[in-house]
């Protein structure tokens, strides 16, 4: 039998019973299910016992990381005999703590979900910006609760995208509504020739990942770092940028496949500037799903740019 097991994490007080209440609250999730809460971390908002009673949902609480184990996690099957699991999960015990945990025969973690403050995210950013990046690279979903409209969510989204492309990026409201926003974009999208500035590489990549359509049949031009791998299929290679995802040290490479008649000429890691048609494509350098593939009508060699890092 196969138990999904649905982990929610995020800092103290970020709003993760909250959010496993209304979810087990929701019939569609909760119905017909024997559901087992484990909550590793108590915080200001308490389980109610309605929700659970409604949920047919029993909650098992856990004070310290050394109860979190193998054999509990053995025991709590063998006691409840749930058909869906809920892990609230306290993100201070490690993430690799969780990722190497054996769980019982049948369980396998259905989804992942983050929850986020909005309103105290800068804070834990700057001081706890390492541990909150490896929670956002495992996750499925990434809630930013309690937003306001003077928050920068298009730049939140921009960084949250950056560190996991596959994840989604939601905004909600204090009153649960989705905060609507607009992603102003610093170039012009109906040029002849759509320049990327240097400073703009990261928007402009993320972008193109989230809304290809846009850049469909779009000519564009920018600044970039040459990468050609031996995996690479033959007569492209990937121009791009060094990406900063967590901090200095953890950085990636970002760009789109490309093609050129001129494939030999390319040194790796020399920078060109790339003038190129987009189009969208399905690939299986994108495991079969449509992206972008830029088509270059010139390269020519340029100086690398006086900040080599791209950020978002």
């Amino acid at each position: 039998m196969k138990i999904p097991v649905f982990v929610i994490h995020g800092f103290l007080e970020g709003g993760k019973t909250r959010f496993a209440l209304e979810t087990l609250a929701d019939e569609y999730f909760s119905g017909g299910e024997r559901n087992l809460v484990l909550a590793c971390e108590e915080g200001i908002e308490e389980y109610d016992e309605e929700i659970l009673k409604q949920a047919n949902a029993t909650l098992v609480m856990l004070e310290d990381k050394s109860e979190f184990n193998e054999m509990f996690l053995a025991e709590c099957q063998k006691k409840y005999k749930p058909t869906q699991i809920v892990l609230e999960y306290n993100c201070m015990w490690g993430m690799d703590f969780l990722r190497d945990m054996y769980m019982p025969k049948g369980w396998f973690v259905a989804q992942v979900i983050t929850v986020v403050d909005a309103s105290t995210f800068d804070v834990y950013l700057k001081n706890m910006k390492s541990l909150f990046m490896e929670m956002a690279k495992d996750s499925d979903l990434i809630i930013f609760n309690r937003s306001s409209d003077d928050i920068p969510a298009a730049t939140y989204k921009r960084n949250m995208r950056a560190v996991n492309p596959k994840a989604q990026v939601v905004f909600e409201k204090e009153d649960g509504a989705m905060l609507e926003f607009e992603e102003e974009l610093p170039f012009d999208l109906e040029a002849d020739v759509i320049e990327i500035a240097d400073a703009d590489y990261g928007i402009w990549y993320i972008d193109a990942m989230d809304h290809p359509e846009k850049y469909d049949g779009k000519l564009l031009q920018f600044t970039a770092m040459v990468y050609n791998g031996k995996h690479l299929p033959e007569g492209y290679f990937v121009p791009g940028r060094m990406a900063m995802t967590c901090c200095a040290d953890d950085t990636a490479f970002i760009g789109f496949l490309c093609s050129s008649a001129y494939i030999d000429r390319l040194k790796q890691r020399q920078w060109i500037t790339v003038t190129a048609k987009a189009q969208v494509e399905k690939r299986p350098e994108y495991n079969g799903e449509e992206g972008i593939v830029l088509h270059s009508t010139n390269i020519k060699k340029a100086v690398k740019p006086e900040e080599e890092l791209v950020y978002f």
